[in-house]
């Protein structure tokens, strides 16, 4: 596959200039910040956009769920779930670096045909449904502003439809880098609900004991929305796209740290404000965005609460509504050669902006339809669980091969993680799927 993009950010081969824009901020910007704070703008790019796409409306919702059903006592998963993300974003990344070439594209080269289809039908399983549900979310954060959904939707999807298509690469990342800002209304509306902080602690590194088909389903859920598949092909071809290179890869991994720690923190604060309202008032099953957001309002703030979680709401569904399906374009396309990449035009990658056109029609199509939220997102994530694994072999194929990644290869305390993590879910997929059939 030829990509008509032109190298920029971290791995350009200019003495590592940055073009502005190109994960750099501006000139004027670069005046008026500090020097620490202008670096950490420097760094930040397709790391923080993928980790962060992560915490979409489907995450919110299977978060929501945890802290409404079992307070504090799931925290220790997301611990967990942290170490599991940075090292999986750090080898899609490193493997982009390496090799200039996206995730589908080593797949189809060092693995079969029916091995290469396989992986993207579950790739298209798992990401059309995410589509689906990041325009459910976006209707409900509409909602919460008064905004019909029959209104509100499709402008929001042109608006999206029209970033990615008109855009430039540099522009895109610096748009959804700027939307960040919006998942701090989840930190402030966790300290404003003045949770047990003692207790949120404690069980983020104690694990639970006791366990049911619910919790289990809530774990497979949490994992598959921790380290989502789409995530991995969003990264990687990102990195691809940025023309990052091996030799300048130290800020894309320190890109790929913050933006994974940023994004579960997020997870943290999402997870204790829900246990500190919706648990400590007895509302253990939600399954509408409003109820979560009315039980979210901060004691004596009324509707400022409401609007706080709707911001983060549609801030997460936004991101993730360009990003999944700019994932799944990129991981089809890639995977059979076709021209790919938000930096050519719809005549130079027609199948690519295609792709995309269609998931973000589908999507937009049923986030104008009336759907039990919560429990659709939560089925949704749980769905990314199950195909998780699936994806994570590949990565964990393509990192340890010599021949493609030379002296690259993961050092034993990645593998370590990365094949834990496979086996874990793997295990908690088989166990999930058997309290199905024998609920006892």
């Amino acid at each position: 596959m030829t990509n008509k993009t032109p190298s920029y950010g971290s791995g350009s081969s200019d003495g590592g200039k940055q073009p502005e824009g190109a994960g750099a901020p501006s000139s004027r910007v670069r005046r008026l910040l500090p020097s620490r704070w202008r670096v950490l703008l420097g760094i930040l790019g397709p790391g923080l956009i993928a980790a962060n796409a992560g915490n979409d409306a489907g995450a919110i919702a299977t978060y929501g769920s945890v802290g409404a059903r079992y307070g504090y006592e799931l925290l220790w998963v997301i611990f967990l779930c942290t170490f599991s993300l940075i090292v999986v974003q750090e080898m899609v990344a490193r493997l982009g670096a390496v090799t200039g070439k996206g995730l589908s594209d080593l797949i189809r080269e060092e693995f079969s045909i029916r091995w290469t289809v396989f992986a993207m039908l579950a790739a298209l399983i798992a990401n059309g449904s995410v589509t689906i549900s990041e325009f459910a979310g976006l209707a409900a954060a509409l909602e919460l502003f008064g905004i019909p959904r029959l209104i509100g939707v499709p402008f929001v999807a042109l608006a999206v439809w029209w970033i990615i298509v008109a855009g430039s690469a540099e522009r895109v990342e610096r748009i959804f880098v700027a939307l960040t800002i919006f998942f701090f209304a989840f930190i402030i509306s966790a300290v404003m609900a003045h949770p047990d902080w003692g207790q949120a602690l404690r069980s983020t590194v104690i694990p639970t004991t006791n366990w049911d088909a619910q919790k289990l389903l809530l774990v497979v859920a949490t994992v598959g929305t921790t380290v989502t598949p789409f995530m991995q092909f969003i990264l990687q071809s990102s990195v691809v796209e940025r023309g990052v290179t091996i030799r300048r890869y130290k800020q894309q991994f320190q890109d790929v740290v913050l933006g994974s720690i940023f994004a579960n923190v997020v997870v943290f604060f999402i997870i204790v404000c829900t246990a500190a309202t919706l648990y400590q008032k007895g509302m253990r099953h939600p399954d509408s965005a409003e109820e979560i957001a009315r039980a979210l309002a901060p004691l004596g703030l009324g509707r400022i609460g409401t609007y706080i979680f709707a911001l983060g709401l549609f801030g997460a569904s936004i991101t993730a509504a360009a990003m999944v399906p700019l994932s799944t374009a990129f991981s089809i396309t890639e995977a059979f050669g076709w021209e790919s990449g938000v930096s050519n035009t719809f005549r130079e990658a027609p199948v690519f902006y295609s792709l995309f056109t269609v998931l973000i029609g589908i999507g937009t199509i049923i986030g104008m339809c009336r759907l039990p939220m919560v429990s659709l997102l939560v089925a949704i994530a749980a769905l990314n669980g199950l195909l998780l694994p699936v994806l994570l072999v590949f990565i964990m194929r393509l990192i340890n091969n010599r021949d493609l990644m030379g002296a690259h290869v993961n050092r034993p305390l990645a593998n370590f993680i990365g094949w834990s993590t496979v086996v874990s879910v793997s295990v908690l997929d088989v166990v999930f799927l058997a309290s199905t059939v024998w609920p006892k």
